[in-house]
């Protein structure tokens, strides 16, 4: 059995994973066969088979070994944990997974190292990690199915709710959760359908954000078993890489533009106190704190203000800031009086939140994004058009930029009251005449290199969902 070194390099076991594979079928039988004893079998019958829960558990192992020889999955090794009527796990895992563990860490199949707890809420809580061994690895090297024979189980849960631990909560299911689940759903069922990839990568890959078909699945999660916290849309690859790397992003090999509420939380938050904000509250004058750069600044302001807006108290928010920067950062020393200084600066033009910051109000604020955001999503769901979300920002294909500002717009009056203020860096092909001169930008961005690895992308995707990729003529519009 290999030593883990690092157990902290992992994520949580995915018990949503299936193949009809053959080859899946047979390795699974073989360890069972090979490796579990007999006595894997007794106790009631399950809902599902022993030999399938084996089977789900190889397949994660599978995955991560794919994205990661290193990577760990964490498993809870407590009987207590595997509730086989849980919501959370549509394909009825029970307890039984926890010896099949064990024998297969006997049997030198999986490296493991056991669990830690110090007490509730220690930062040095852990569940226990494993990872495919040298010799399952070899097993897999050799193996002759691939990621894309490895699916996901049909009925995953997709409105999560979670607590003050952020543990996953049951609930009753009602017909606004029934709602949401569908609209969700459908959201997933739309971006499934579409080709989303940056075409410059041969790789589909951006630092340790995996960005290929694997990763587009989207859940709604809320928290501290509050319908009313939280509720925003989480999942998409998208998600977890920089607005230059976003930038870069094709839907279906169409270039995007990326729109975002100008000052979100700020703007909510103001409304609340009455106030439509018609200025930017971030324009604070310059000079601040000495040698500190005007963008910079820009950047410290903004930083503070919304952990402000997150937290429950002052002292809080300004280690919250702190903590934030990496070290060496100029972030990472300042001082309570400098932040003082920041955090006054930016009052002194929007006086109005003065007794609104350090009240706890973002998760509360993110409830009501959640909200603006499904209603963008719904209405290009109903017209089949892929809209990537980032929480406060929006990506689309460069065609539609004026209507999706229009839909921000509508929303956020829904939701807010108010329709609030919207930017992006690169005008839709809707916002301006098609013939105008600056359409020529567009012609160059469509001749972006498209990597012999995207190309492949595509051809699979057309494979794999029936639907050929049918990207925009620009020259068209230009005839």
């Amino acid at each position: 059995m290999g030593d883990i070194e690092n157990p902290w390099h992992s994520r949580p076991i995915d018990v949503h994973r299936w193949s009809d594979h053959p080859e899946v079928a047979g390795l699974c039988d073989r360890i069972w066969d090979e490796y579990l004893p007999s006595d894997q079998t007794s106790g009631p019958k399950p809902k599902t088979a022993f030999r399938h829960q084996l089977r789900v558990l190889i397949l994660d192992l599978y995955v991560a070994w794919l994205e990661d020889p290193e990577l760990c999955i964490g498993v809870s090794m407590s009987s207590n944990y595997w509730d086989t009527s849980s919501r959370y796990n549509a394909i009825h895992i029970s307890k039984k997974i926890i010896p099949i563990i064990n024998a297969l860490a006997e049997a030198g199949l999986i490296d493991l190292a056991k669990g830690s707890y110090s007490g509730p809420y220690a930062r040095g809580n852990r569940t226990t990690r494993i990872r495919a061994s040298e010799v399952l690895q070899g097993w897999f090297a050799e193996a002759a199915f691939q990621r894309d024979d490895v699916v996901r189980v049909a009925g995953e849960e997709l409105i999560i709710l979670r607590g003050e631990d952020d543990g996953l909560v049951e609930y009753e299911d009602t017909d606004e959760t029934i709602r949401m689940r569908e609209e969700v759903r459908r959201y997933n069922e739309v971006i499934g359908d579409a080709f989303i990839d940056i075409p410059v990568l041969d790789e589909p890959q951006v630092d340790d954000v995996a960005t290929d078909h694997h990763h587009k699945r989207t859940r709604r999660i809320f928290s501290r078993s509050d319908w009313n916290l939280n509720g925003r849309f989480h999942g998409g690859w998208w998600q977890q890489i920089n607005s230059d790397w976003r930038s870069r992003i094709f839907i279906n090999d169409t270039p995007v533009v990326e729109v975002d509420f100008r000052s979100l939380h700020v703007s909510l938050l103001s409304l609340e106190a009455g106030v439509e904000l018609t200025y930017d509250p971030y324009d604070i004058p310059e000079g601040l704190l000495p040698g500190v750069p005007a963008v910079l600044q820009r950047k410290l302001i903004k930083r503070l203000v919304l952990t402000a807006i997150n937290a429950g108290a002052k002292d809080a928010a300004f280690r919250g800031v702190r903590d934030g920067f990496p070290t060496g950062h100029v972030g990472k020393t300042l001082t309570n009086d400098q932040l003082e200084v920041l955090l006054a600066a930016f009052l002194e033009k929007s006086p109005h939140l003065t007794e609104l910051l350090f009240k706890d109000h973002g998760i509360r604020l993110m409830n009501l994004d959640g909200q603006i955001t499904e209603w963008v999503h719904r209405h290009f769901c109903d017209q089949g058009v892929p809209v990537l979300s980032v929480h406060d920002s929006y990506l689309i294909d460069f065609t539609r930029v004026g209507e999706l500002k229009r839909v921000m717009a509508e929303a956020s009056e829904a939701v807010a009251g108010a329709a609030l203020p919207t930017a992006n860096q690169f005008f839709g092909l809707d916002e301006q005449d098609p013939t105008a001169e600056h359409v020529r930008d567009y012609v160059i961005w469509r001749q972006t290199p498209r990597s012999e690895g995207y190309l492949q992308r595509m051809a699979e995707h057309e494979q794999r969902t029936g639907r050929p990729v049918e990207p925009f003529d620009i020259n068209q519009v230009r005839q």
